[in-house]
């Protein structure tokens, strides 16, 4: 059997969303596709272009890693399986020199083992092949639009603690942490909202804008999250667990 699967191909008379961009005459978000099928990668490839985006491809782990270093893409659409170098290696080399960088993570792998592990590892998102092209463009422009700083001088503290919105910056006292886009949504979501309790699918609902998702890209998140911003990550005391019913956190000296 072929192991590379099939994407499920939509009408191209279909329109899909541009993403966020800052009016007439700005530069398009460049995405970086990495996938050594050909068929694949032209279809994706013409689907962002279409939606307004600057998309370039290339086939192996190796050119990922060399065309990210030489041109830095605003985001990346990265396949599990690729010749050189897997994506997951590539995923992990990306995160430690850019720890910021959206990546939204490929696979035909469908094992819930497989998702995860790319998530532990700092992806994103991810999207499962066979896959409609228009869902895979709604989730790159929807991560990009998470990832534009937002028209807003909002800073968020709690304690040591501060978020600051507008430039997509946290501290921990004299720490900065290095959070993913999402993690970072997720954080300034939940400082924003302390002493809530919010179920998973109401995170990916409120955090990733998804209606139907896998509930263990939030728990995976939340774990990823707590190694950053807890103290002990094995006994949190600010993004604690409510059993039964979701997540919560507390404010700094409001321990329950």
């Amino acid at each position: 059997m072929n192991r590379h699967a099939r994407i499920a191909i939509v009408s191209p008379a279909r329109q899909v969303p541009a993403p966020p961009s800052g009016g007439a005459g700005t530069t398009p978000r460049r995405v970086l596709v990495v996938d050594d099928d050909v068929t694949v990668s032209e279809v994706v490839v013409g689907y962002l272009q279409r939606a307004g985006m600057a998309a370039a491809h290339v086939a192996t782990g190796p050119a990922a890693l060399a065309a990210a270093e030489a041109d830095p893409p605003d985001l990346v659409v990265l396949d599990l399986m690729l010749p050189g170098l897997d994506g997951l290696e590539v995923c992990r080399r990306l995160r430690a020199s850019r720890p910021t960088l959206p990546i939204i993570m490929l696979t035909a792998r469908g094992e819930e083992s497989d998702r995860i592990v790319g998530l532990e590892l700092g992806a994103d998102d991810y999207v499962t092949k066979p896959f409609s092209p228009r869902e895979l463009v709604l989730r790159v422009a929807s991560v990009l639009r998470r990832a534009a700083p937002p028209i807003t001088d909002i800073v968020l503290v709690d304690g040591d603690l501060t978020v600051d919105v507008a430039a997509r910056h946290t501290q921990r006292g004299a720490e900065t942490l290095a959070l993913t886009t999402r993690e970072f949504d997720l954080l300034a979501f939940f400082v924003a909202h302390p002493g809530r309790v919010f179920g998973r699918d109401e995170l990916l609902s409120e955090v990733w804008g998804w209606d139907v998702g896998d509930r263990s890209t939030v728990t995976v998140h939340v774990r990823r999250l707590r190694e950053k911003v807890e103290v002990d990550p094995a006994e949190p005391v600010r993004l604690v667990t409510v059993w039964g019913a979701g997540y919560r956190w507390d404010r700094a000296g409001e321990v329950r």
